[in-house]
This record gives C-alpha cells, sequence and structure tokens, in this order.
C-alpha cells in the first residue's frame, strides 16, 4: 500500500500543471530507474518511469557557472518507487548542458532515504537526454 501512496505523491504535481495553459515539454530517455522515459515540464518537473519503477522530482534551485558555457546545475526534491515495493525520497544535485538547439544532456548524483522496511540512506545517479518542444 505504501508504493501506492508514493506514486500517487509523485504523479499529483502533473494533474496540477494541467490546468495551466502554456506548458514547456521535453521528453527523452535516461539511465535513472534501469532504462527510464522522462518527461519534464516547464523545466523544473520532471518524471521518470523505467524497468525498475518510477520517480518524481521538482527541480527547486537552478543556476550558471559561466554565461559563455552552456552547463547549468539544478537542485531538487522528489520521490522514487520501485515496482517491488521499495520506495523513498531523494535529493537531486545534477548538471544540464545545452547540447543543441532543443537537445539537452544533464547527469545528476542523489542522496536517497529508503523508508521500505526501515530508514535507509542511499546514494543514486541518473544519466539522461532530453528533448524540448
Amino acid at each position: 500500500m505504501n508504493k501506492w501512496l508514493v506514486a500517487s505523491l509523485c504523479l499529483f504535481p502533473f494533474a496540477t500543471l494541467a490546468a495551466e495553459q502554456k506548458t514547456d515539454l521535453a521528453a527523452g530517455m535516461a539511465v535513472d530507474q534501469q532504462l527510464s522515459v522522462v518527461i519534464e515540464l516547464n523545466q523544473q518537473y520532471r518524471g521518470v518511469i523505467g524497468n525498475d519503477g518510477l520517480a518524481f522530482d521538482y527541480l527547486a534551485k537552478k543556476g550558471t557557472f559561466n554565461q559563455d558555457i552552456p552547463v547549468t546545475w539544478y537542485v531538487g526534491v522528489g520521490g522514487w518507487a520501485e515496482w517491488n515495493d521499495d520506495f523513498g525520497f531523494r535529493v537531486p544535485l545534477g548538471l544540464n548542458w545545452d547540447l543543441t538547439h532543443g537537445w539537452d544532456l544533464y547527469g545528476q548524483i542523489q542522496p536517497e532515504l529508503s523508508l521500505y522496511k526501515g530508514a535507509e540512506l542511499q546514494l543514486g545517479g541518473a544519466v539522461g537526454i532530453k528533448y524540448q518542444f
């Protein structure tokens, strides 16, 4: 039951965004929950569904290193649930590289707090590519 609760909490922000008129949509592939599909809205809400489970991240803070370099950084908060009942929260810390018009490559590490069978700290990571429509 806890798996369904976390999954519902992960998908709730997508429902609230549907009411907004303008959306900034990106889609791609990643290695996050093993091989995964990535959907990003407004460069702020990222949903991932893959072979091993699903995740949702809210990218809370973003910044640039230098205006001449097409690399930005971000920090977020999110949750994840695996198909085998494991679930928890995570804090993604990542870099986003603007490859060419519309294409972005990103990589992140995320400290994770697994809540299945007690609290346990873990470290995860992800690498992905997405196209902005």
